[in-house]
């Protein structure tokens, strides 16, 4: 059997198509949040500081899909970013949750020259 047999065959078994997806979101965001936290030279335990975590909490946010909004929020924020969700249906795109405000992005500039210098 070759491997693109094998793949058809457990691919077509009930329910497998949706697992798969699920299972490359949570790569997706582990990636995606690992990618963001060393771009901002930053380690796990430099984010769990920022955040008031343990280095632990940090590396299970890191791989897990089920994170709340607020937690990614302040993750997000702590590598010196903003987290934005937007709604798009049709042509229209609603902001839900929105950019922080210029000062507060400096602030978390800050906070990570901080916590880099450490």
């Amino acid at each position: 059997m070759s491997m693109k047999e094998f793949e058809e065959r457990v691919l077509s078994r009930p329910g497998a198509r949706k697992r798969v997806a699920e299972i490359e979101d949570e790569l997706r965001l582990a990636a995606g949040l690992t990618a963001l936290r060393e771009q901002a030279g930053l380690s796990q335990r430099d984010v769990a500081k920022l955040i008031g975590v343990s280095q632990p909490r940090v590396a299970a946010i890191e791989h897990s899909r089920n994170v709340t909004i607020e937690v990614l929020d302040q993750y997000v924020n702590a590598v010196g970013g903003t987290l934005e969700i937007n709604v798009v249906k049709g042509k229209n795109k609603i902001a839900l949750i929105g950019k922080t405000s210029k000062k507060a992005t400096r602030s978390s500039e800050r906070a990570i020259r901080s916590a880099k210098s450490a």
